[in-house]
């Protein structure tokens, strides 16, 4: 991920605040290609919810073979799953990124892995 791409996302979290963003995004060999905003359909501050027409394309691009991510902000905890985080992880294949605005001065940016209720973190390379 580029340092554009990161702070795309973290702007997003800020601009949204204090209603949980969200969005996906789809790469290649481990470097994304692109971010893309979506909108909270859900719109709280406790949990997100992907509108049919960004999940869909998601969707699209995994079907071409694509890695893709979903994002979502936590705008006052820290950047882990929660268990409703955990429920509504349905790709199994997808990452699951969590942007915290916890400590305003130092946002995170962290991934998961999310597969049957098991989840792990995995390493974002910012370049």
């Amino acid at each position: 991920m580029t340092r554009q791409q990161w702070q795309a996302l973290v702007d997003h979290a800020r601009e949204d605040a204090p209603i949980e963003c969200c969005g996906y995004g789809y790469g290649r060999d481990g470097n994304v290609i692109e971010v893309v905003r979506a909108v909270n359909e859900r719109n709280s501050p406790y949990g997100f919810e992907l509108g049919f027409e960004p999940l869909r394309a998601a969707n699209d691009f995994d079907d071409e073979g694509y890695e893709v991510f979903v994002y979502h902000s936590h705008p006052k905890s820290e950047p882990r799953p929660s268990q409703q985080d955990i429920n509504i992880a349905l790709y199994p294949d997808w990452r699951y990124l969590i942007v915290s605005l916890a400590d305003e001065q130092a946002p995170e940016v962290r991934a998961w892995r999310i597969a049957g209720g098991k989840v792990d973190e995995e390493e974002i390379e910012i370049g």
